[in-house]
């Protein structure tokens, strides 16, 4: 009995000193390429707060196992949310394919009366071990007036990168260029 009583305050006593497991924070990144044979712009663009689906819309990356299932990856979290990480690399994105053009993500757009406003509605937005990334999104490009320019529908795939720490996650980032 007392051997199995130190048995068990010795498995107690290793386990309180286990580490944790270790945190990973991941951001997206502006990926254009700026042509500079384009024109300057002298006209100002606001992205607006960006519509994600609640399944992704957390701290967490969320993996698609199938159909029916996802994974919570408890470890591997967002460094900034979501919805301000896509307006902040598709408003640096513009800015390089825009040629000069003055563009900011809300609440950083908050301080000037824009001349265009772009607003996106995230679908979809997936990712899956060894499969392609995939996004799914509305757009809307209006006038400073409010008069719609342009709508339309992007639906993109990203194949698995080459390896890395983790590999299913690299294509992401990769969406957000086009």
């Amino acid at each position: 009995m007392k051997r199995l009583a130190r048995v068990l305050v010795a498995s107690l006593t290793l386990g309180g000193c286990a580490s944790a497991p270790v945190e990973r924070f991941y951001t997206l990144s502006a990926v254009a390429v700026a042509d500079p044979a384009t024109q300057p712009r002298a006209y100002s663009v606001t992205v607006d707060p960006v519509g994600v689906p609640e399944m992704v819309d957390r701290p967490q990356l969320v993996l698609r196992l199938d159909a029916n299932r996802v994974s919570i990856m408890e470890h591997e979290r967002w460094a900034t949310p979501l919805q301000s990480g896509i307006g902040q690399v598709v408003a640096a994105n513009l800015t390089r394919l825009l040629g000069g053009a003055w563009v900011a993500a809300h609440p950083m757009s908050a301080t000037t009366a824009p001349d265009y406003r772009v607003t996106l509605d995230v679908q979809r937005f997936e990712s899956a071990p060894g499969t392609a990334a995939d996004l799914d999104v509305l757009w809307t490009i209006r006038s400073a007036r409010g008069v719609l320019v342009k709508t339309g529908r992007s639906t993109l795939s990203e194949p698995p990168g080459v390896p890395a720490p983790r590999p299913w996650w690299r294509p992401t980032t990769g969406l957000w260029r086009r």
